[in-house]
């Protein structure tokens, strides 16, 4: 019974962290656009000045990572003039994360026998404990909107919920790694 306990909390906490550790993207878009005639964009800042929330290393790590995968879709990062325009917003917020561990001990058994006959049997009495962890994260959540220039109106929209790494040196992997899942919902294939 213990080791069934401990593989289902083991498993558990692996469900809950393998969640954790992967980033939750969507999109939308619109079905009418050539986003192939897409060749140049700018970036239009951070909307709501959302980036207050960001050291300029991050800024950094999501603007370089944004331009990395549209530029190996053949588009162009230029001042102004641009065939479509990008916008950026971001939220973080602090989260909890409960999870709870059941230890069982004793149970109803049988008693050994001696010699001949009935024996003597008991019965035993069980208890279970569960102790509760709580764990604080932050889960930040990017909108990136594209916006036709010509028209001013919005193109798509992709939107990645992940939880925020707490090292530098982990983030610096893997803000590249999930902007290029956030990427992936883009109309538009990166060239091979």
């Amino acid at each position: 019974m213990k080791n069934l306990s401990k593989h289902l909390m083991l498993g558990a906490l692996l469900m809950l962290f393998s969640v954790m550790g992967f980033a939750q993207v969507k999109s939308d878009y619109d079905k009418e656009a050539d986003f192939t005639a897409y060749k140049t964009y700018s970036f239009q800042g951070w909307q709501q000045e959302s980036d207050k929330q960001l050291n300029e290393f991050d800024k950094k790590r999501i603007l370089d990572a944004l331009k990395a995968e549209f530029d190996s879709r053949g588009m162009t990062l230029v001042e102004s003039g641009a065939d479509a325009e990008v916008a950026l917003y971001l939220v973080l917020d602090q989260k909890t994360s409960t999870t709870a561990y059941t230890n069982f001990v004793g149970g109803m058994g049988y008693g050994p026998r001696w010699g001949w006959g009935m024996g003597v049997g008991g019965m035993g009495m069980a208890s279970a404990t569960t102790t509760y962890n709580e764990d604080d994260y932050t889960e930040g959540t990017l909108v990136v909107d594209m916006y036709d220039s010509s028209g001013k109106k919005l193109v798509w929209q992709g939107v990645m919920t992940s939880v925020v790494q707490e090292k530098p040196e982990k983030r610096e992997k893997t803000i590249p790694k999930k902007v290029k899942k956030l990427m992936k919902q883009y109309p538009v294939a990166p060239a091979k």
